[in-house]
Order: structure tokens, then sequence, then C-alpha cells
């Protein structure tokens, strides 16, 4: 008899699991299992059935008491789990290679998914008997065969299980999903599992997503550590990726009365067209209970291998579609050399002592139960039928991912026990008379050393290198006959983060009929996605992967769907009017053809041709008393500067070059102050000479040409002096402008030194101004002996332009400017013009009796007299 510690702690385990599950209420017959002798015994722990025992809840609708019908039935596919097992013992015990002629044997019982049955049954491994005696061995050997154990399918059985098991210090295998939290040796001593990379899960679900453009996915998962694990992790890689969560449904333990009409958990599925499902077999079946009669359909599930609705006979029935066109992740496994003729040759004849053979042969062959002297007995029409013939998903000849891991998990305790019967021989215990036969717990250093690994090939699973990194992916399709499968349809693989492929083929996806032709795609966003030329802006209150869609703004483009920020476009390009791609802009300039440049040449040459025909009359008039009176030297200056500001404004036309742009603000300063300072020194003459000096006298006519050639030299040698320091300092020079006009780079002249250019106006102004001033104080003088009124109206028309071309010019961008400036030009040369020498030319051509010398003797007295 064993430790009475050890004996206390296996009754408070049964007492507490009692309490936790009332399960030994239930009446479940006891099973002894299949067993099958051999040197060493290897038990299995299978979930075959699910039983009332496990959905002892009722469904209560309304007044209407509803218990399924179809809860206590058998899961078909499962069995193919055992069969894998047998086929493995019996294939190691036909190499003479291993085990030195010694045989495998097996204990297999089945605890459907109950928790309880799972420790009554590894108590009864132990104890050789059922119903087990804890803590005691009841078998009829001198020695327990007992070497290790394989099982379960789901984290709850498989923690029960080793819980007992590990008291005792045997091997567990667990063919299941992997579970981070059965690593801890410390609880679970005796626990080995399959190894997966939960990260390469991850990235294959998000790969999934992201190929589909799925942003907005629920997660469901089982309320438990596991559960808990994935939503964490899974979370976390979806946020890197740039995709939301839309809800997080936890589906609690049974009892489900309080649960099944949760309308806050039915409405959640409305969120999004897509959810990730992650669980086993035993989360599977509460989560299909609490939808069974609120279907959400449309909903595209998730998945992974571990949670396979076609495990489930009533997903075959009428309506129960709501999961098809799912997609489900499988590591990906080799064929098992020789599985498909093993279960091709499985008969109830062939294995009489297989007693749950009886009822998976009546459900795929559809036989009734015979009973003969109250004993329950096959019809013998299907004796001998094959499971070749049977149809999905009742039965898959192709072994799946969990009967690779049983196959394998089987040769890993042969290879295990080979090893320590090999160091066994090899230090000479059969000689000193010692047993070959190894205890359980001797075969942990073996299993210690190295991962599990799913190999077929060379008939071990013992590698310290080798994950898996592979997946296979499915899709839960309903055929033509009604038949629901799963098809691959593509394969994951994973190395790194920076080194993954998806292969995906698309056209083999149906989504179920919700959605039509198997070619739609289904959408999971939680906003649509912002086309070209509009960028995301978050909404308050919501996950990233909720936002509106606004449109970028002048100057930028969003060149691809849902960008974050607009991108700005180079300054010689611009956006198109759909700010979807950038063009090149195009390249101009105030041009002879343009027709504003047109028609300001045709003004200055226009203006220039008067000027020059009115320069040529007073040449020719040179001697008239109006023409000398008003200082024909003066006169003929004003009209040559006057021409050469007509002709330097169409240096302002064409496209700039380094001199063009020099000379073109340099020349227009200096031509016209020549000009202001030519009728500047008209107006000094006119008041000098009939303020100062008495009229016809010598010294009059030394003072004024004296004093008018100072003031003109002067004057411009000023202007000369200003355009020198700022060719010196910092000239004017062809540049680009790129923002003034939308889809056009303006070709134009920089002035350098914007400080310098209005400098020049600034002193063009001040000579203005004070020809104005001294014009307007001039104004009274005799009408035939002086022109200030003339002065003053054009120096008005002059000053005027110039102040309104300031601001307007500092308002203006592009060749506009240009043509303001060129406009100014002409215009004040015009009012210039205009003001001051038609009137002349009026009296000369039209009025020559005015123009005599007699005639303005004879009227000058009268005048002085009025004046």
């Amino acid at each position: 008899m064993k430790s009475p510690v050890v004996y206390s702690l296996m009754v408070v385990l049964l007492f507490v699991l009692q309490e936790k599950n009332s399960i030994l209420s239930l009446n479940v017959p006891t099973s002894s299992g299949y067993y099958q002798d051999g040197d060493f015994i290897i038990g299995g722990l299978f979930s075959l059935r699910v039983t009332n025992g496990y959905t002892r809840s009722r469904f209560d609708f309304g007044d209407k008491i509803y218990i399924p019908d179809h809860v206590h039935v058998v899961l078909t596919k499962n069995y193919q789990h055992l069969l894998a097992m047998v086929f493995a013992v019996e294939k190691i015990n036909k190499d003479q290679n291993m085990l030195f002629n010694m045989s495998l044997g097996f204990h297999l019982f089945n605890v459907d998914f109950i928790e309880m049955k799972a420790v009554e049954s590894s108590m009864s491994l132990l104890s050789g008997k059922s119903p087990p005696v804890p803590n005691y061995d009841c078998r009829s050997e001198k020695r327990n065969k007992l070497v290790a154990v394989v099982g379960g399918v789901s984290t709850g059985i498989t923690v029960q299980s080793s819980q007992v098991l590990s008291l005792y210090n045997v091997p567990q295998i667990s063919y299941g999903p992997f579970d981070h939290s059965l690593r801890d040796r410390a609880q679970h001593q005796s626990l080995y599992q399959f190894p997966m990379n939960p990260t390469a899960l991850y990235q294959g679900i998000i790969q999934i997503m992201l190929h589909f453009d799925w942003t907005w996915v629920g997660l469901v998962v089982p309320d438990d550590i596991r559960g808990e694990m994935f939503l964490r992790d899974m979370t976390q890689e979806m946020t890197n990726n740039g995709l939301c969560v839309a809800f997080a449904e936890r589906i609690p333990e049974f009892p489900v009365e309080d649960i099944i009409n949760n309308e806050l958990f039915m409405e959640r599925f409305t969120f999004t067209n897509v959810s990730v499902v992650f669980g086993d077999t035993y989360s599977l079946l509460r989560f299909v209970y609490k939808l069974f009669c609120n279907l959400p359909f449309g909903n595209i599930w998730v998945t992974t291998s571990d949670w396979d609705i076609t495990l489930l006979p009533f997903g075959q029935q009428q309506g129960y579609t709501y999961f098809g066109g799912g997609l489900s992740f499988s590591v990906h496994t080799e064929e098992i050399p020789g599985f498909n003729d093993f279960l091709k040759s499985v008969q109830p004849a062939k294995y009489p002592h297989d007693i749950f053979i009886q009822d998976v042969w009546s459900i795929l062959f559809e036989c009734p139960y015979l009973y003969q002297n109250g004993i329950k007995l096959l019809s013998p029409c299907e004796q001998n039928g094959s499971l070749a013939t049977r149809t999905l998903p009742v039965w898959d000849m192709k072994a799946s991912h969990q009967s690779y891991n049983i196959y394998s998990a089987v040769h890993a305790i042969a290879q295990a026990l080979h090893e320590e019967l090999s160091l066994r021989v090899e230090e000479g215990a059969v000689d000193r008379g010692a047993s070959l036969t190894p205890h359980s717990w001797q075969l942990h250093p073996f299993l210690h050393k190295c991962q599990l690994e799913r190999r077929v090939d060379k008939e071990k699973i013992v590698n310290k290198k080798i994950s898996t990194t592979k997946f296979d992916i499915f899709n839960y399709q309903s055929l033509l006959n009604g038949t629901k499968t799963q098809v691959k349809v593509g394969e994951f693989e994973f190395k790194s983060y920076s080194d993954q492929c998806l292969s995906l083929n698309d056209k083999l996806i149906m989504w179920g009929e919700h959605y039509g032709e198997s070619l739609m795609t289904p959408s999971a966003v939680c906003s649509q996605s912002c086309p070209l030329g509009f960028r995301k802006t978050a909404l308050e209150g919501k996950p990233f992967c909720c936002f509106d869609c606004v449109p970028c703004r002048d100057g930028e483009i969003a060149n691809e769907t849902d960008m974050d920020q607009c991108i700005q476009c180079p300054e010689d390009q611009y956006p198109n009017k759909q700010r979807s791609q950038c063009l090149p802009k195009i390249m101009t300039f105030l041009s002879h053809e343009d027709p504003l440049g047109a028609i300001l040449v045709s003004m200055a040459l226009g203006l220039s041709v008067i000027t020059a025909l009115i320069l040529k009359l007073f040449i020719q008039y040179r001697d008239v008393p109006i023409i000398r009176a008003n200082n024909r030297n003066l006169s003929y200056l004003l009209l040559v500067s006057l021409m050469l500001c007509f002709f330097c404004s169409l240096m302002f036309i064409g496209q700039p070059s380094p001199v063009t742009c020099i000379l073109r603000q340099t020349f227009f300063g200096v031509v016209f102050s020549v000009a202001v300072s030519a009728i500047l020194a008209k107006t000094f003459i006119v008041v000098v000479a009939f303020k100062t000096v008495k009229p016809g006298s010598k010294f009059q006519m030394w003072m004024v040409t004296r004093f008018s050639n100072a003031i003109v030299v002067t004057g411009s040698l000023i202007q000369v002096c200003i355009c020198t320091v700022w060719l010196g300092t910092s000239p004017p020079f062809p540049d680009m402008d790129t923002q003034s006009e939308f889809g056009q780079i303006i070709l134009q002249c920089n002035e350098g030194s914007p400080a310098a250019f209005y400098c020049v106006l600034g002193y063009l102004g001040f000579l203005a101004l004070l020809s104005l001033i001294i014009a307007f104080l001039a104004r009274k003088l005799p009408d035939k002996f002086n022109e200030a009124k003339l002065i003053t109206f054009s120096m008005l028309v002059f000053c005027s332009v110039w102040i309104c071309f300031i601001p307007t010019y500092l308002s203006t961008k592009g060749k506009n400017m240009v043509a303001l400036e060129i406009f100014s030009i002409l215009t004040s040369g015009a009012g210039l013009l205009c003001c001051i020498f038609l009137p002349k030319c009026y009296v000369i051509l039209l009025r020559a009796d005015d123009n005599s010398r007699k005639n303005y003797l004879k009227q000058g007295p009268s005048r002085r007299q009025r004046n």
C-alpha cells in the first residue's frame, strides 16, 4: 500500500472534483476500457462521446423546456484517435529492432469530456482495476506494466489526469492543443506536450486578416488561463499590425441557463462579419450550445483545428450552416505510412475486444442493434463493412493532427523505452540477474532531454531543434450532397517576423450561403476605406480602426487608400483634381505670345512711336516761342527718357535671364530718374526765372541753363548710386515661383534685395513729390511763359499711379506682378507725355497764330496784370 499522505490527497482530490462537477451522481456506467496485453502498457484517455453528463443543464425557452436529443452521441471522427494508437502499437510490435523482442500493450479509456471521468480512468490505469481502488495496485502480475499515458484532447482533461498521474511520476503526453499554462514543471512534472510556436499561429491569423483587409474582428475565447493568454497576445499582435478588436467574448463554464439568452452576447456578433474563435473541442461545445437558438448568420469564423465543427454530428442537420465559409488553421503534418490501409482493414470481427467499435459501427453504417439473451449485438449485414466507404464528416480517412500526435507520442514512449533498455543491457544488468523491465519514472530523462516533434518518417519524434512553424489552412464548406467538410485552401509558413509566407488560393474558398458567390469576400471594417485623395481622421472615443475621411489640403495628395497623412507634392509638381497624384507643373512666364503680353507690347511700341513723333515735331518747330520758352533742351531730354522708359518695359516681357533681370529694374530706375529730374529742372527754371530774376537778363539765361543741368545730373547720379549698391550687394536674378499659380511654375526675376527695389521706387517718388510741390506753388505764373499747371497735373497722375502700384504689387503673384509693373511704367510715362506735351502739340499744330512772338508780346502784359 502507498503512503497514507498520498492516499489522503487522492481522496481530497476526488471530493473536490465531485463537488465542482457533480459528475459522480450521473450514474455514468464504469467501463474497464479497451485492453490489449503486452510487456509494457501505454494508457490512453480519449473523448469519444458527448454525454448528458456534460450538458445536463436544460435549455429554457419561455414555457417550453427543451433538451436536445443529440447530446448523447458518439463523435465518430474522434474514434480515429484511438485507432491511431492501436496502429502505432501494432507497428512497433512488428519492428524487430525495437524493445529487444518485448511488446507493447495498451489500456484505452473513454473519458468523454468529463474531467471526473479522466480522474477515474487515470486511477484505474494506476490500480489496474475498474472501478479504481485509490492508492492500491490490484493487478495479479508481480509488476506494474504501465509505463506512460497518452491523453487528453482538451486542457481540462489533461490537467485533471495529470494531477493524478504526477503523484506516481507516470509520464503523460498530451495530444491536445498546446497550453502555456501546463509548462509549469512544479505542478505538471510528468506532463509533456507537442511544441507549437504560438507566435506562428498569431501571425498566420494576422496574415489572413491582412490578406482580406479584415481590420475589425471579434475574438472569442474560453474563460480560462489559456483563453486569456490568447486574448492578450492576439490583441497586441493585431494592434501592432493596424487591426482592431471589435469585441472580446469569453465563453464561461456550464451551466448555461444564465447566459444562453444573453442579448448582449448575441448583439456583439453584429459588430463585425468576422470572428476569431480560439479553444479546443471542449470550449467548442460550450460555444455551440450557447448559439444553439441564436444563430448569428453571416459571421465568418477563423479557428484552429482544435476547434473542429465537423466533429459535431448536429453540424450536419438542416439549418446549422452558420459555420459555413469559416477558415481553420491546422498544424502541418506528414502522412502516416500505412495508416490509410490500416483504417480500411478495421472491422468489428478483427477487433472483438474493442468495446467502442460497436457504437461507432452503428452510426457509420446505420446498423440497428440486435439483442440476444439480453446482449446487444450488431446486425451481421455490416460486420465486414469498410471505413473507406463512409462519407465526410462522420468519418475521414485522412489522419487528423490529433491522430498524428497520438501516433508520434506512442513512438516517443517506445523510443524512450528502447533507450532505457539499451542502457540496462550495456550496463550488464541482465548478467547480474537484475530485472530488465524499467519503471515508468525512469523514462523521464529520455523524454526531458528532447522536445516532442511530429515526425513519422523515421518513426520517432525526438529532436531538439525542430519546432512547428507550418500550418495548413482549411475552408469549412457545404458540398452539393449536403455534406459538410473542410477543404484545404492554402498554407502558412512562419520562420520569423521578417520571414513568413502565406499561400492562399482564394478561388477555392466558399464563404457560405449568406455571401452568395464564392468570390464575394466578406467585409470586416469599422469604417469604410478612405478613397484616394482623402486621409483618415480619428473619431474621439473610438479605436483607431474607426475613422472619418477628410480631403487632403491644397498641395497634398493621398495616392493610397486609408492613408493617415497626406503627402506634400514637390515644388515642381501639383496635385490633380482628385488629389490622388502629383503632376509636373508647366513652366510659364509673361511672353510675347501671351494675350496680356501682346497687349503690353503693343502699348509700349505705340507710346514709343507717339513719343518719337512728338520729339520730331519739337525738333522741327524748335524755334517757335512755346518750345524755346519751356527750355527745349530739357524737353528733348524728357522725350528721349520717356521713349526709353517705354522701350525698357519690353525687357520685362519674355523668359527671364540673368542679363534682363539686372537691366530691367536698374535701367527702369535710372531712365525714370532722368525723366523726373528733367521735370523737376523745368519746374525750378520756372520758379527761378520769374521769381528772382528779371526777364531777358543774360544772368538769368546763364543761371537757368547751369541750374537745370545740375538738377538733372544730380538727380540721375543719386539713382545710379542706389542701383550700383543694389547690384553690388544683392542683384536681381532669375527665379521660379511655384506657389502663385496652380499647376504652373512662374519664371520671373527675383529682386534680390526688396529693400533696394523699394529704395529705387522711393527715390522716384521723392523726385516726383518735390516736383509736384514746386509746380503747385508756381501754378499762378503767367500762362504763356510757364507750364507749372501742366507739370502739377502730370505729377498728380504720376504719383497716383505709383502710390496705387505698391499695395497692388504686394498683393499680386505670378506673372501678373510683371504685367502690373509694365502697366505702371507705361501709364505713368503716358501721363507725363500727355499732360506736358500734348497741349504744346495742340498749340503748334492747330493754334499757329497763338504761337507767334508778336502774339506772346501782345498778350503778356495783360496777363501779368491779371496775375
